[in-house]
């Protein structure tokens, strides 16, 4: 797996990681998805407050939060900001990449590649805010195919490494071999990392959104 995900990179012409880079799990641990209704829960959320980010009205939001009985998902910083505009919009902007990547998790968009900005069909498999559609319709439609765990283990690895390739890379001023950035990378790896849930005796109960771990 980590001898694919170097292939990858070379293949990228990015940076690779020394040869002691950790792996994010232990020869015996066992790995499993989060629920499939959190992850869709998980979508419809960060949809929403990118929503907020383009000019959506935080009563509209609200209300459709509130008949998707989605409310208790929000986190405290998306709370304030979807409810009261409190908080940077930027960085709300650029869960765009987070979106893209728990698509992919519900099977809803091919792949995750790693030089290209999210497909622009992308937001039409999501909840349509503008027609208010409901969010048990969205999910009618949806009919959700996610990968096997170890499959979706297999891209967190890759965005494991890509995340340190594209931040060197950067430094380095070396030439990215796509259309996106460190922190386009950095937000898929997010999503991924919290959906992806790794059982053994280093690993502790899944984090929360905002408990999400990238320092390493």
């Amino acid at each position: 797996m980590r001898e694919a995900s170097l292939a990858q990179l070379r293949r990228l012409q990015l940076p690779t990681p020394p040869e002691d880079y950790p792996l994010l799990w232990d020869p015996d641990d066992d790995v499993e998805l989060r629920p499939i209704t959190d992850i869709e829960a998980r979508t419809a959320v960060l949809n929403v407050t990118l929503a907020r980010t383009y000019g959506m009205p935080p009563g509209l939001a609200m209300a459709w939060l509130l008949d998707a009985h989605l409310i208790d998902r929000l986190t405290e910083p998306e709370w304030a900001y979807v409810s009261m505009g409190d908080g940077d919009a930027r960085s709300f902007a650029m869960h765009l990449d987070a979106l893209f990547a728990l698509s992919w998790l519900l099977g809803i968009t091919r792949d995750l590649d790693p030089r290209w900005p999210p497909p622009g069909g992308l937001m039409a498999r999501l909840p349509n805010l503008a027609e208010n559609e409901p969010f048990a319709d969205w999910r009618s439609r949806t009919l959700s195919a996610p990968p096997s765990p170890a499959l979706a283990a297999v891209q967190l690895d890759l965005h494991y490494c890509l995340d340190r390739a594209y931040q060197e890379a950067e430094v380095r001023g070396l030439t990215l071999p796509g259309m996106i950035d460190s922190n386009a990378i950095a937000q898929r790896r997010w999503a991924l990392t919290w959906a992806i849930h790794f059982t053994g005796p280093r690993h502790g109960p899944p984090a929360g959104w905002e408990d999400v771990d990238l320092s390493s």
